[in-house]
Order: structure tokens, then C-alpha cells, then sequence
């Protein structure tokens, strides 16, 4: 007796596809040339869930259509709520792969801290999502999946590309999303709601600052190159030397923000003399500086340092002609690091 074997159909999904995407879907099902953009609308702007929804085209075509094709919104598994109110979502994206999203509510604001990676390949000593090696790339529709999904997506405010994975290292994606989010005829969302925030990748940096208005937030964490590629292999690849001479070429004195991420680790990188040496780094580039407390990961020697010392830390730049703030952390008690909740699912 044979046994027969069904072979599952995946449908195509709608969700990050781009207008010619969307013309050659129309194409495919025979149908006018402007209803493109009328799938356009249903969904992104119109957040339908089902093409059954799109009653302004033909019920033949839609019929057609969903032999085929699907929105592609897809629920996270998982939610985890933390006493301030940030929710980490986790999501599926293929069998034993997972992402996360932070929902980080503050006042008027809700930002929403998207992953553009399942895992990554920088290694950052410091980063949890680092030591569950590469993955995969994230598609559009994966990285957009993330802000449409959420119970929360309609009241967002600002997006940061600053979750699983290295931005510059999937910029194709990474792109098309941003381009998306930003079209005029779609969410028509502002640049100026939106950072991404890199290690920095030889070339696709200089691509991002070319083809994006987005805010751009540099991980920095070291203010020498020898140290930082303790902490950073990528420093060795593209130094932060080299960075800021190609960010020095452009203009952030407009609405276009440029920030610098500095984790304070105790006995490492927290000292006045190197507060001293990233005035000198800096010297001259309009940018502000974020200061972030350690989020400790498993089996790490890396240790935090206390208010006092970040504080004193920030008066220091200040004084010396750096905007520098303290960043709040948020969501501590559900897993706040990136990578540690995709992390723990995966060891389940």
C-alpha cells in the first residue's frame, strides 16, 4: 500500500509587495491595470485581513486571486506584557525561526522596535541575539508583518529599525519596507518617525543615507576602534573612524537626526578619559549621544554601571558641546534584551 503524500500550496502574500509587484498580480488575473493600486490601498491603508474584502474588485477575481494569494498577515504567537506597560511580541517565521517586536507605549507616544533578522551575524559581545548566529533575512512583507499585526498597529507613532538582526545587512528589504511605510499614496508615513539604527556596513551605510530620509542612530559603544572591536567584530571590517568620515559628509543639521547608541559597561568604557576621547571622536558632527543602561544577558561578564556613574557620564559630554541623554529602560521583567525571548522559545 502506498502511502500518499499531500503537498501543502503556499500562497503568495500580498503584504510587502511593491506597485509593479502588484501591476504584474494584476496582470496574472487579468485584471485593469489600476486595480494594483486599489490592492494597494486594501492593504496598507485599509488593513484588510482577507482578500474577500476587496469588494471593489470582481468577486471572479477575487476568487481567482485567493487560489493563489493571501494578505499575509500573521498573528504573533506570543505576547509578553511588563508592569510599565511594553508588550514583546513574538512571531513564526518559518519552522524553528522566530523574531521579536517591542511595543514601547510613553505618553503620546507609541513606538513600535521592529527585527530585520532572525538572528544576526555581528556578534556583538554584549547582544543576545548575536549568539544564536544568522538565521535569515527577513522579507518586507516579514519586516511590515511586524507593525500590521500588532493589536496596537493603527496607533503607532514611530517605528525604530532597531530590533533582531543588522539593518544594512538585509538593506534591499529593509528599504523596500521603509519605502512602504513612507509612500505618500500608502501610510504616508513621515521619515522623521522612523531610525534605523546599524552597526554600520561598508556601502550599504552610504546607500541608506542616499536613498532614505529616515533618522539614522549609529551603534557605537566604544569610543576607540581598539576597543569597540573587542566588543564589535564588525569594527574590524568597517571602522568607526572610517564612519564618521563619510557621515561627516552629510547633513544632519536639518530634521534628519544622527544619534550614537553608548552602552556603559563597568570598568570598560565608562570612564571620564573615555568620555574625553569620544568628545575627540565626534568633534565637529551634529549628533546627539544615547546612553543606555547594560540589559544583562546569560553567562555574560559584561556588568552595567550604576545612575551616578551614567549620570556624571552625560554631564561630562554635555559640558564638552555633546547633546546626551539617558535612555529609559523599558520592559525589563519580559525578557528586554533583544534576542532573549526568541532565544528562551527556541531552547523550549
Amino acid at each position: 500500500m502506498h502511502r500518499q503524500h499531500i503537498v501543502k500550496h503556499t500562497k503568495k502574500k500580498l503584504l510587502g509587495m511593491d506597485l509593479a509587484e502588484m501591476q504584474a498580480v494584476a496582470h496574472e488575473m487579468g485584471m485593469p491595470p489600476f486595480a494594483a493600486r486599489q490592492m494597494m490601498e486594501w492593504v496598507y491603508v485599509k488593513r484588510v485581513r482577507s482578500i474577500a474584502e476587496m469588494t471593489n474588485l470582481s468577486l471572479k477575481h477575487r476568487q481567482m486571486m485567493d487560489q493563489q494569494y493571501e494578505v499575509g498577515i500573521e498573528a504573533p504567537i506570543e505576547a509578553v506584557h511588563a508592569a510599565d506597560g511594553t508588550i514583546k511580541y513574538l512571531f513564526k517565521i518559518r519552522e524553528g525561526q522566530f523574531v521579536e517586536a517591542v511595543y514601547i507605549p510613553d505618553g503620546e507616544r507609541a513606538t513600535l522596535c521592529v527585527s530585520s533578522q532572525v538572528g544576526c551575524k555581528m556578534h556583538c559581545a554584549f547582544c543576545m541575539t548575536g549568539r544564536q548566529g544568522f538565521g535569515a533575512h527577513l522579507t518586507a512583507g516579514e519586516i511590515l508583518n511586524q507593525l500590521y499585526a500588532i493589536p496596537q498597529s493603527a496607533s503607532l507613532t514611530n517605528v525604530v529599525m532597531m530590533g533582531m538582526g543588522e539593518p544594512l545587512d538585509n538593506t534591499d528589504e529593509v528599504l523596500k519596507a521603509l519605502d512602504l511605510i513612507t509612500d505618500a499614496k500608502l501610510l504616508a508615513w513621515s521619515p522623521r518617525r522612523i531610525t534605523l539604527s546599524t552597526v554600520g556596513v561598508r556601502g550599504n551605510l552610504r546607500r541608506f543615507l542616499d536613498e532614505s530620509e529616515c533618522h539614522l542612530a549609529i551603534s557605537l559603544h566604544a569610543p576607540t576602534p581598539q576597543l569597540r572591536s573587542e566588543l564589535m567584530p564588525a569594527e574590524r571590517i568597517y571602522s568607526i573612524t572610517e564612519m564618521v568620515e563619510l557621515l561627516r559628509g552629510y547633513d544632519f543639521t536639518g530634521q534628519r537626526r544622527l544619534s550614537f547608541e553608548y552602552i556603559l559597561f563597568d570598568g570598560l568604557n565608562d570612564t571620564l578619559a573615555d568620555a574625553r576621547k569620544l568628545v575627540h571622536l565626534l568633534d565637529g558632527l551634529q549628533c546627539r549621544i544615547n546612553l543606555i543602561r547594560f540589559h544583562a544577558i546569560p553567562d555574560s561578564e559584561l556588568n552595567g554601571v550604576s545612575m551616578e556613574r551614567m549620570v556624571t557620564f552625560r554631564d561630562y559630554l554635555t559640558r564638552h558641546g555633546l547633546f546626551t541623554t539617558i535612555r529609559a529602560s523599558r520592559g525589563e521583567d519580559i525578557y528586554a534584551a533583544c534576542g532573549m525571548l526568541s532565544t528562551k522559545k527556541l531552547k523550549i
